[in-house]
């Protein structure tokens, strides 16, 4: 294994795990997501136990032996450090989804300035963010590392993989460390392409037929939606305009929507 790399996947010894946050943490600090002590990390380690990042340490530069086991109640098994305030919202996540082994969670800078702005990443603009996904909400604002913030968080996890905090930052989580640090690489590239194209004009949004498409083709790239089914689809070129056009669409494309309406349906359940 490379010195500095994550690995996909998830079948790991706990020393590859530890090895790998230390590596992430390194790659959040270097593109500017952290500064000083700030985000966090962390991974299951099996039904029982998480490994995590420990408070008031910088990120990028912490070494294996700093990371701290919990449990899935909060409650620290090992480590000499102590685990961060923030952990009680990694937890949510690996409580209310079962596929979720990895969270991230980061202050990029330009995702964080439409996160204090009140700003969602809900426009269909990229079709990569769109497949990937779908979009990235923004959740109300809750103090963080108090139960505020879990709570505020509660109805997006089981429909979203990334979202914005309002007025914190961003946060995400997937399958594995690698998934879920891509994704936060996401949120950050897309806040930065629709600051540039609000800059540079006035962004030209997918049409709702387009984003069908695009739906339809999660499986061909094997994207997996969250299993709650209740994510919102972006806001289309058709939601602004002032005719009523027609919108024809194939069956593959009805399919699709079809299938994101019974998922929402169930989720509301």
């Amino acid at each position: 294994m490379f010195e500095q790399s994550v690995l996909p996947g998830r079948a790991k010894s706990e020393a590859q795990h530890r090895h790998e946050i230390c590596v992430a943490g390194r790659w959040m600090y270097e593109r500017g997501f952290i500064v000083a002590c700030e985000g966090n990390l962390s991974v299951r380690l099996d039904a029982q136990r998480v490994l995590t990042t420990p408070t008031c340490m910088n990120k990028g530069t912490l070494c294996p032996d700093d990371l701290v086991v919990t449990d899935l109640e909060g409650r620290q098994l090992s480590g000499e450090k102590k685990f961060s305030s923030e952990l009680a919202m990694h937890l949510l996540f690996y409580r209310m989804r079962p596929d979720v082994f990895a969270v991230c969670h980061a202050h990029p800078p330009t995702a964080t300035g439409f996160a204090v702005a009140g700003r969602a990443l809900d426009q269909a603009l990229l079709p990569e963010v769109i497949i990937g996904l779908c979009q990235i909400p923004l959740v109300r604002y809750g103090t963080p590392g108090t139960p505020e913030l879990s709570a505020a968080l509660e109805p997006f996890v089981s429909h979203y993989d990334a979202m914005l905090l309002a007025n914190h930052g961003a946060v995400t989580c997937a399958p594995d460390l690698l998934t879920a640090f891509f994704r936060m690489e996401t949120i950050e590239h897309s806040a930065k392409i629709t600051l540039a194209a609000e800059m540079a004009g006035t962004p030209e949004l997918l049409s709702g037929r387009e984003v069908a498409k695009l739906m339809a083709a999660r499986a061909r790239y094997f994207v997996e939606p969250p299993p709650g089914g209740g994510a919102e689809l972006p806001i289309t070129s058709d939601c602004t305009d002032e005719k009523d056009e027609p919108v024809t669409l194939t069956r593959n494309e009805l399919d699709a929507l079809i299938d994101e309406a019974v998922r929402k349906d169930r989720a509301r359940r």
